[in-house]
């Protein structure tokens, strides 16, 4: 019901911008007709419905921007509020059962892991939160950039992935081996969140099947490359340069939006621009599986 309505707006914006732009055509028109003997004029009226066209074309493009600006912010909070409601719940739903009735030993142990398990993922949440605000304003404290092993980091990454998702070495794997001593210089937090993004974002995307290959290349002496592939939903054509705005999330004719609040890749690709690299999507389309391939800059030891 809300996505109709905001379509019928965006409709109404464009159609008064486009009546607004006729207007202006068919006053200027007039206008040539009737002062075309009359240079000046002619050429100030010509300018001036030039002006009023090229407002009304930015005003209408501006409204439209800022309709699905809403609507992509209301996604979003109705998938933090989601992403916040629902571990909550169960954290309340287990502690009113144990202070209500005596369980056994056994039973206690599996609530307290599952109550271990909801509040990792209200964590998660809000860093990922927080994390975008300080992407959004570029913060990067230089000071606490080092040397890091980007194949170890990687390594640790995966192995965690596999324990937060619980998919098998199988499932989520090395291409080949990365090889060691590959050096970056950066915020080893910020691209441990980085590395981690991708691999979440490939396993939330991997559908009933999951996958997910992971490679770290190094083309030349001062490159290094993580990829990671999947053969999940996949990705629209159209949707692949919006997948790395803030709040966006991915629709397919399939899956509809995944869960989730639209901030990974927004992270990821900040994250790897402070860090002098860049990072970019590739997918065949739906159902075709994607890539994510982000490069950065190495340290070369000779």
């Amino acid at each position: 019901m809300r996505i109709a309505s905001r379509a019928k707006t965006i409709a109404f914006f464009i159609t008064l911008g486009a009546c607004g732009v006729g207007l202006a055509i068919a006053l200027n028109i007039t206008w040539v007709i009737i002062n075309w003997k009359e240079v000046v004029p002619l050429v100030l009226g010509i300018l001036f419905f030039g002006f009023i066209i090229a407002g009304l074309v930015l005003n209408t493009i501006f409204l439209v921007r800022e309709i699905r600006r809403n609507e992509q912010q209301d996604s979003f909070l109705n998938a933090v509020t989601h992403e916040l409601k629902t571990p909550i719940a169960s954290i309340r739903l287990y502690l009113e059962t144990l202070q209500k009735r005596s369980v056994e030993e056994s039973q206690r142990h599996d609530f307290y892991r599952i109550m271990l398990e909801d509040t990792d993922r209200l964590l998660g949440t809000v860093e990922q939160v927080l994390k975008a605000g300080e992407a959004r304003h570029g913060t990067n404290n230089k000071k606490h950039n080092q040397e890091v092993d980007f194949s170890s980091l990687v390594t640790d990454s995966l192995e965690l992935a596999r324990l937060r998702h619980k998919v098998t070495s199988q499932e989520l794997r090395f291409g080949a081996q990365p090889d060691p001593g590959i050096i970056l210089l950066g915020n080893p937090e910020e691209l441990r969140t980085a590395v981690g993004n991708l691999l979440d974002n490939a396993v939330k995307y991997s559908g009933k099947s999951t996958e997910i290959v992971v490679d770290v290349l190094s083309p030349n002496m001062d490159t290094v490359v993580l990829q990671v592939r999947d053969k999940g939903i996949g990705i629209p054509k159209p949707e692949l340069k919006r997948i790395f705005k803030r709040f966006y999330r991915v629709r397919t004719l399939t899956s509809g939006p995944v869960k989730g609040t639209g901030l990974g890749l927004f992270i990821v690709r900040s994250i790897a621009r402070r860090h002098g690299g860049d990072v970019l999507a590739e997918s065949e389309g739906e159902g075709r599986g994607s890539t994510f391939t982000m490069r950065l800059p190495r340290v070369y030891r000779a």
